[in-house]
């Protein structure tokens, strides 16, 4: 869909529609008064009538409105004024494309960036809003015989920002907005890709292509033959019960004169995990292709930075396999020899994501990075701990931490820090390896943390759990989120120094 923003009256808009605000109880915002008072009072009236209360998500499609240039009207309950967050005015935003998509209107001019949103400025309004539409069109549909489509969809989308003074932050807003959608865009489609076709290779494929269509990005695949000369065993073992080669796909972007140490991102990409020997139930196992969300924000936020050029030096890595059950699978029992030389025992082959990643965190070591942020769908105790709506943060450096915990305040993708004391390192002594693979049943999201800490002590770290936040389970909303592309994403930006209206 095509974003703009502009600066002008609501009668002046020769529009499909116009998108202006109510509030509760049936009270106009500053904007939609202006159009009563051209209308000679016919919105007035008809909130008198009890037409629209103006509780937040309500609507109401008005045509012909007196004195109006624009085909249609379109008001928008909003709630109470004193009441409108963040994640309210993300929830109007979405229902009101819905809504206009719905309609026939095939552009429209929207004055809801103009809201008072407690703390948030025109830039935050207008970004967040190019990437709920973006959001609230997505679809998945490729693989059905008969998609179907809208007759008559939204296609273009104009912003009002209150004065001229604010149409470049307006401009700067759509910029990062579409680039961290397509980003989003892109990390929903390699999670909604059933596992016969989004496998290790096919992530390898996409990292290729990447590297093709953007001339700042160089791309470099690495097999199973080349992880055995490099020790990478623990990596080598998840993927040993699948007739599909484990790859890993390494995504170096280099923009200007971005010479210094890069960022690192590792992404967990278990294109299928049936839990390996310790094999998963049945039920809902079909969700088990997601377990590649964290490669897949990798991906998408590669791409976003692609698109938005900052001048940065990042890396980003797609470690890729699938964990099966198989005659050669590796077993509870077996004891791993890692790149970094220390050993693993293996008491649950499902603990298989830290496995895979311990092994990609000693190789990147050679990168002598700034700071490597690993994402994984990694626990099933961080969604106990957190639920569905925020992502687990851990770190061994407060600065890095705070940095992302920041952003993803900014971007609206929310997470938050979990303790990673030295006492829990304890729950991963084993008898007969340097530790073991799992530490129990507390604090399981913490000491799958510990566990991967003890692969980067040469470099400032912070691990993303997702497993709760990477895709919605069950029922016609079931997908991938494309979570945390928009926090990763503006972490990078903030890292550029880049202003947001350049």
């Amino acid at each position: 869909m095509e974003f703009s923003v502009k600066s002008g009256s609501p009668e002046k808009q020769r529009s499909a529609c116009i998108v202006v605000g109510v509030f509760e109880p049936r009270r106009l915002t500053p904007v939609a008064e202006q159009l009563d008072k051209v209308s000679d009072g016919y919105l007035s009236a008809l909130l008198r009538r009890g037409d629209l209360e103006g509780k937040a998500g309500q609507m109401l499609l008005l045509h012909h409105v007196p004195n109006m240039l624009s085909e249609r009207v379109l008001l928008v309950g909003c709630g109470k004024e004193r009441e409108l967050d963040e994640r309210q005015y993300k929830q109007i935003i979405r229902k009101t494309i819905g809504t206009l998509n719905e309609t026939g209107s095939m552009e429209a001019v929207c004055f809801l960036t103009e809201l008072h949103v407690k703390s948030r400025d025109t830039y935050w309004k207008v970004r967040q809003a190019v990437e709920a539409a973006d959001d609230s069109l997505y679809t998945f549909n490729q693989l059905k015989s008969n998609p179907g489509e809208t007759r008559r969809p939204l296609r273009k989308l104009v912003f009002n920002v209150p004065t001229r003074k604010e149409l470049g932050l307006g401009e700067s807003a759509i910029a990062h907005g579409l680039a961290v959608a397509r980003g989003v865009k892109k990390c929903k489609d390699l999670g909604n890709l059933p596992p016969n076709i989004c496998n290790p290779d096919y992530l390898a494929t996409q990292s290729l292509q990447l590297a093709e269509k953007y001339d700042t990005i160089t791309t470099k695949v690495i097999g199973e033959q080349e992880m055995a000369e490099l020790g990478m065993n623990s990596y080598l073992a998840v993927g040993r019960g699948s007739h599909n080669e484990s790859k890993m796909s390494i995504i170096e972007y280099k923009q200007g004169d971005a010479s210094g140490k890069p960022i690192v991102l590792v992404g967990k990409g278990l294109t299928f995990d049936a839990g390996g020997i310790s094999l998963k139930p049945g039920a809902g196992m079909d969700e088990m292709k997601y377990d590649m969300g964290g490669a897949a924000s990798v991906f998408g936020t590669m791409l976003a930075l692609a698109e938005l050029d900052l001048p940065l030096h990042v890396i980003g890595v797609i470690a890729a396999a699938e964990n099966m059950p198989d005659a050669n699978a590796y077993r509870p029992g077996d004891i791993l020899t890692t790149m970094s030389g220390q050993t693993v025992e293996v008491l649950n082959t499902d603990a298989e994501g830290r496995l895979v990643l311990c092994d990609a965190l000693t190789y990147v070591e050679r990168f002598e990075p700034e700071l490597v942020i690993d994402v994984a769908t990694l626990t099933g105790a961080c969604i106990v701990a957190l639920g569905h709506h925020i992502t687990g943060l851990m770190s061994s450096h407060n600065p890095l931490a705070h940095e992302l915990i920041n952003a993803s305040e900014q971007a609206g993708d929310r997470a938050w820090r979990l303790p990673m004391a030295d006492e829990y390192q304890e729950q991963l002594e084993s008898p007969f390896a340097d530790m073991a693979n799992i530490g129990g049943k507390s604090a399981g999201t913490i000491t799958a943390a510990c566990f991967l800490a003890r692969f980067t002590k040469k470099y400032h770290w912070a691990h993303l759990d997702i497993a709760g936040t990477a895709w919605r389970s069950g029922g016609k909303d079931k997908g991938s989120t494309g979570r945390p592309v928009p926090m990763l994403t503006q972490f990078l930006i903030n890292k550029s120094g880049v202003s947001v209206e350049e």
